[in-house]
């Protein structure tokens, strides 16, 4: 049976250097029920040692948590990968992980913390995960969908850090799944915006870094349930599978 589901699919947790410390594990869950979202995929960017605890909180709630990350091409755009479950974004990780030069400053950068659902400190991601990776996008993406993850171009509309900013345009290739328009734009204002992208699903999302953030915007979605495959069929118009936009 279809239903009408709450998807905020781009949302950071303290791991991100970016994301206040805050965003541990229990305490996203517990604001993700709060706004009443149905489905979460958490993204850190070019990381994703907190998915399986934030999984793990969820345990016994209604609220599907997918398997994530924020990439930054050797281009800098961001684009996200979307997953089921975290033994199928490793492969990723660790592939992403050899191409990410640098050491993070924490004095510079931001805190890295790994956190368990118990609220402990598990350790501190030593990578600089605010860097751009050496991997080209296009690279990516074809990473992404090899392992039969979703690929979705991250804020479209933003001035930094997305497609149209760093190149102008929607790379012909291997093609995204869906483009993210940010919360301050939304979908509505997306496609008014960019009527040439009309053959593209638009998603829009939180980008949470702040626990206050979470709930601002999520994608309506109509499917049976949160997963990759029925997202994906979404994304095409199939089978019944809608984004409301």
């Amino acid at each position: 049976m279809m239903k009408g589901l709450r998807c905020d699919l781009h949302v950071h947790s303290c791991l991100s250097p970016c994301a206040e410390l805050d965003m541990y594990p229990r305490k996203l869950v517990e604001r993700c029920l709060a706004v009443g979202l149905d489905a979460v995929a958490i993204c850190d960017h070019n990381a994703s040692e907190n998915v399986a605890y934030v999984r793990r909180c969820a345990e016994g709630t209604p609220l599907t948590v997918l398997a994530g990350m924020e990439i930054a091409s050797r281009e800098e755009v961001h684009l996200l990968a979307l997953f089921d479950k975290v033994e199928e974004i490793l492969p990723l990780q660790e592939w992403i992980s050899r191409h990410l030069p640098g050491r993070n400053d924490e004095r510079r950068f931001g805190c890295q913390a790994i956190v368990n659902e118990r609220d402990e400190v598990e350790g501190f991601c030593d990578r600089l995960l605010i860097g751009a990776t050496e991997l080209p996008l296009q690279a990516i993406v074809e990473k992404i969908h090899g392992l039969g993850g979703l690929a979705v171009a991250s804020h479209i509309d933003r001035e930094s850090f997305s497609i149209l900013s760093q190149l102008g345009f929607v790379v012909p290739g291997p093609p995204f799944d869906a483009l993210e328009i940010s919360a301050e734009t939304g979908i509505r204002g997306g496609r008014l915006r960019y009527p040439e992208l009309e053959s593209f699903s638009f998603i829009t999302s939180s980008d949470a870094h702040h626990l206050r953030e979470i709930g601002r915007a999520w994608t309506a979605v109509r499917v049976e349930t949160v997963s990759v495959k029925e997202l994906s069929m979404a994304f095409r118009k199939q089978a019944g599978r809608t984004i409301e936009e």
